[in-house]
């Protein structure tokens, strides 16, 4: 191996996910070589998605999130690590790196064989107006989210009491908090702040949250923060903030708005910290990340780079993508550890796959979404809605799952799916991005064998019903349409007339579904026929009906769901 050899010497710039499972995976793949980790902050590996929690007070103490320490490296694996530690600059002719003491200013030189490059993302902190001011936060490290802590119990004049200066005041004032951004960071943390009891408005410059997302799911995870109680300012930037003469603080929108707050969350987003990369003139790509191939190579061939600072491949689509993901960030500083030590480790490329919980509830994604799609201008692909139930209806407790999921119309390939709901998404969305992994086709979907107790799911999972659902689309069983597109056409709504005391389509001819044989002379013959009903189901075996009597009928795709995600009730 490579790396077997006595003397070689490997410098780690950056812990947390990529640099420490890179230090930990070398050692134990080669016990004799020298291996320096450098941190430019206090800790070498600490859970940074667990921040939001231990904000609000889920995870309460503060070194539960150190995942390992400097000493357990030290002693478990003869890591040399240097906390408080910034790499400054690169020397790659003379394969040395500058290393500052962050709290001495003191510098050094370090030589080393091969160089690891994971000094993570930037949170995005734009000059604005104000920004700089106190009670504004970030929630990017262990010392920020202690920091945000501190100030919610005793950081301004309203927090430490000034509510009970009089003594007739004895109900204290609900606090407020004005979040920015509508990602992961963004949500976790306003959901936290609303369990501390705070009233908390998010602003969010896209018009939708989560932007993985397609506009019709995340319209459902809209409405369901909403009546949890986080006020949603969509489709509007901050464009500043200033002191109020209360000494509270106001946030500035491009629309004009001004919304009052004890406490500002910055959760902009990330970037690449590529400073030091390009100290050594490494390859910048067009996202702005490290240009990298399949073992974690930089250009140069001595340096490697993981995490959140590198352009990877998508798995489906082929582009070049940012992932700031735990996962593939761990996966990577492994690959770059096996390839540094002489195996032929590669990495697949990434499909994104992600989940968030909010208020009991999680939306969770895999691959390829449609607007991607859309913008790709890829014209082969295909999609369904289902809403099946997370375990079987009769046993109680089950509750829909509303998932989305795309395909390839030539050949069955899923590219993606999307799904929200209160109980069994991460399974589903984790076996979906298996069989992406795998290279599988909605056939197989109906084929997998998955777990099946009344209390986990059902006979007919969800994953076996998209497969299902699908195949039946590409087949011609089910010749499906979309609200979107549906041209010219007669609308047939096959549910109950109770159902439709509740919502229903203008224009639309009402046959129930159980009365459609004996009315089939009501149906023209020389037009498209568009069936609805609740959620696809029973407009699917209307369409079988149909086509087996010579009509030209689709079944339009989930149904009154599809058309009113953003009505559909979780909880």
């Amino acid at each position: 191996m490579e790396s077997g050899n006595a003397g070689t010497k490997i410098v780690i710039v950056g812990g947390v996910a990529g640099g420490a499972s890179c230090a930990a995976r070398l050692r134990r793949l080669n016990e004799n070589a020298e291996i320096l980790m450098v941190e430019r902050g206090p800790y070498v590996s600490y859970a940074n998605c667990g921040l939001p929690y231990h904000v609000g007070g889920v995870i309460e103490k503060e070194s539960s999130l150190l995942v390992a320490t400097a000493d357990t490296f030290r002693r478990m694996f003869n890591i040399d690590v240097r906390t408080n530690c910034e790499a400054v600059r690169i020397l790659p002719d003379t394969r040395t790196i500058e290393l500052r003491d962050v709290l001495t200013g003191e510098v050094s030189s370090e030589s080393y064989d091969k160089l690891v490059l994971s000094p993570g993302a930037l949170s995005v902190r734009p000059p604005l107006p104000g920004i700089d001011l106190p009670g504004i936060f970030q929630v990017r490290t262990v010392p920020d989210a202690r920091a945000i802590r501190e100030w919610i119990e005793r950081g301004s004049l309203f927090l430490t009491g000034m509510d009970r200066y009089a003594g007739f005041q004895t109900v204290k004032s609900r606090t407020r908090a004005v979040v920015i951004g509508g990602g992961f960071i963004g949500l976790e943390t306003a959901e936290n702040l609303v369990h501390r009891g705070f009233d908390v408005t998010l602003v969010e410059m896209l018009d939708q949250l989560l932007a993985p997302l397609d506009q019709d799911m995340a319209r459902i995870v809209e409405g369901y923060v909403e009546r949890h109680g986080i006020r949603l300012e969509l489709n509007d930037g901050v464009a500043g903030f200033q002191q109020a003469a209360d000494g509270a603080l106001e946030v500035l929108t491009k629309s004009g708005k001004t919304h009052p707050a004890d406490i500002v969350i910055l959760a902009l987003g990330v970037r690449p910290d590529t400073t030091l990369a390009r100290t050594a003139s490494l390859e910048i790509g067009e996202r702005g990340g490290i240009r990298v191939d399949e073992q974690m190579r930089t250009s140069n061939p001595d340096i490697f780079a993981v995490g959140d600072v590198v352009e990877v491949r998508d798995f489906v689509t082929g582009e070049w993508s940012l992932i700031a993901l735990a996962g593939p960030a761990n996966r990577q500083g492994r690959i770059a550890a096996d390839v540094i030590a002489g195996r032929a480790s590669r990495f697949r490329g990434t499909q994104g796959t992600s989940i968030i919980g909010l208020f009991g509830a999680a939306a969770a994604w895999v691959g390829a979404s449609e607007k991607t799609l859309k913008r790709l201008g890829d014209g082969d692909y295909e999609k369904t809605y289902l809403y099946p139930n997370s375990h079987a209806g009769y046993y109680p407790g089950a509750t829909p799952v509303p998932m989305k999921v795309m395909f390839r119309k030539s050949d069955g390939r899923l590219l993606g799916a999307q799904a929200v709901g209160m109980d069994g998404v991460d399974k589903r969305i984790s076996a979906l991005a298996m069989a992406i992994q795998m290279g599988a086709t909605i056939y197989d979907l109906e084929e997998a064998e998955l777990c099946y107790a009344p209390q986990f799911g059902s006979a007919k999972d969800p994953v076996n019903f998209a497969g299902m659902v699908a195949a039946d689309i590409l087949r011609g069983d089910m010749p499906v349409a979309h609200w979107e597109a549906l041209g010219d056409g007669v609308l047939l709504d096959v549910r109950e007339m109770f159902e439709l005391a509740v919502e229903s389509v203008p224009g639309a001819i009402h046959i129930p579904l159980g009365q459609l044989r004996s009315r089939l002379g009501e149906l023209p013959r020389d037009r498209n026929i568009h069936v609805i009903c609740c959620s696809g189901g029973r407009a699917y075996y209307a369409t079988r009906v149909l086509l087996q009597n010579g009509f030209n009928a689709k079944t339009i795709a989930g149904g009154m769901l599809s058309r009113y995600h953003s009505h559909l009730l979780l909880d």
